[in-house]
């Protein structure tokens, strides 16, 4: 089994081990969807480091789990197959919109937020007013016109996007990467930091 990274979505097999120290809604969340999502952060050997999502948005709950209890890993191009689970909403327009977009394009792309974990799922967690998380996968950023381009195409779709590059460095906005700043905040494992753009590449 090829290790978790960031956004990536895992099934667990004990959901008692990990709601022991946790809050009282923990326990009924993780029977309804024993999944949990992967977050950026250093943590041991053998564990990695987790966020897990309440019945409301205001609910999360972050938490290290040891690798035995991963059970299935879905990436988010896992799901771009699975828009038939979703609700008929906008951010299910969208996604549908963007696969037209991105077809063809050689990226490697898929939803994460609350589009990811409903197709992961199959607990309904997107409402009429959800954006749609995006999450492109790549080794080295492609060429900027072709970013602004994605950019402004993804302005005009049912639902708002939210579009982050998962690169070797960390996470970057596509909006922060098109923009017109010298540096970009990146996510990493330990935290956020600003770096150049020619820093990014692999």
């Amino acid at each position: 089994m090829i290790g978790p990274r960031p956004h990536d979505l895992l099934r667990i097999a004990s959901v008692t081990r990990l709601c022991r120290d946790g809050p009282a809604w923990l326990t009924p969340a993780l029977r309804e969807a024993p999944w949990v999502v992967v977050r950026r952060a250093r943590c041991a050997a053998g564990h990695v480091a987790v966020g897990i999502r309440g019945p409301e948005r205001s609910r999360r709950y972050a938490a290290v789990i040891a690798v035995d209890m991963i059970t299935e890993i879905l990436s988010p191009p896992d799901l771009v197959e699975r828009v038939d689970r979703l609700p008929d909403l906008p951010a299910t327009h969208a996604l549908r919109r963007v696969g037209d977009l991105l077809t063809g394009s050689g990226l490697r792309w898929g939803p994460a937020g609350s589009v990811g974990f409903t197709m992961a799922t199959g607990v309904s967690a997107v409402t009429a007013s959800s954006d749609l998380d995006l999450v492109l996968t790549l080794q080295d950023i492609p060429p900027l016109t072709m970013l602004s381009d994605l950019r402004e195409a993804f302005r005009v779709l049912p639902a708002r996007v939210d579009c982050q590059l998962d690169l070797p460095a960390g996470g970057v906005a596509l909006d922060d990467l098109v923009g017109t700043a010298d540096r970009v905040l990146v996510r990493t494992a330990d935290g956020p930091s600003l770096m150049r753009v020619d820093q990014l590449a692999s």
